[in-house]
């Protein structure tokens, strides 16, 4: 089975136009592992089988890689992945991209533990897991992102306090929102909507760059 997981991924990874080093696969894969494990204790996900967590999860996640890579330019900065759960897409995002300092928030205490014991088990130095209202956060960070988390105007309303000067949001979604999109407050905009195909998943994807700007 793990093989199995093992060649899809590489696979899913590859129609992605990633190249993650060995060592990314196999930190992938035990990210998989510590999900199917912890989760009979912290019900972190409805999905059982580790082929529904490859596509559901993993691809699903690795969608978000080129274009926040594009976004990014390689340069050094923080991201906060907003009501993260298990750390759907912030762990992959820590693992796949080194130079980013990923924070994941979530209100469940059992989830952002469970992403701080990802970061001890996986040795990712640059994630960490907080336990916290996403309202009440003021550190900066220059990328906030959600996976299947609010609305927009919830998104970016809640998170706003979070967001640097300069910073953007990135939302994945599923059809183009477009009722949530007219809904956003007057001085946010949107100025990217790109769709996303994940690897063996029929399932229509987008991703929304927003920012705030002046009326």
């Amino acid at each position: 089975m793990s093989v199995n997981l093992e060649a899809g991924l590489r696979s899913g990874a590859q129609a992605l136009g990633l190249s993650l080093s060995d060592d990314q696969i196999q930190r992938l894969l035990g990210y998989v592992a510590l999900i199917q494990k912890w989760n009979k204790v912290y019900n972190l996900t409805a999905l059982r089988d580790p082929a529904d967590m490859l596509t559901h999860h993993l691809l699903d996640s690795l969608t978000a890689i080129a274009p926040l890579s594009r976004h990014t330019q390689g340069q050094s900065i923080r991201v906060l992945d907003v009501g993260s759960g298990g750390g759907l897409p912030g762990v992959v995002l820590a693992i796949c991209m080194p130079e980013l300092n990923v924070r994941c928030v979530d209100t469940v205490a059992k989830k952002a533990a469970f992403v701080q014991q990802v970061a001890v088990s996986l040795k990712l130095p640059n994630l960490r897991g907080l336990h916290a209202r996403v309202e009440t956060l003021t550190d900066p960070y220059q990328v906030i992102c959600s996976r299947a988390f609010a609305s927009l105007p919830d998104f970016v309303t809640w998170s706003r306090s979070a967001l640097a000067e300069g910073g953007v949001w990135m939302a994945m979604k599923g059809k183009h929102p477009q009722d949530e999109i007219a809904a956003l407050p007057a001085d946010v905009k949107v100025f990217h909507v790109e769709p996303l195909t994940v690897p063996g998943l029929d399932v229509e994807r987008r991703m929304v760059w927003m920012r705030p700007e002046p009326i």
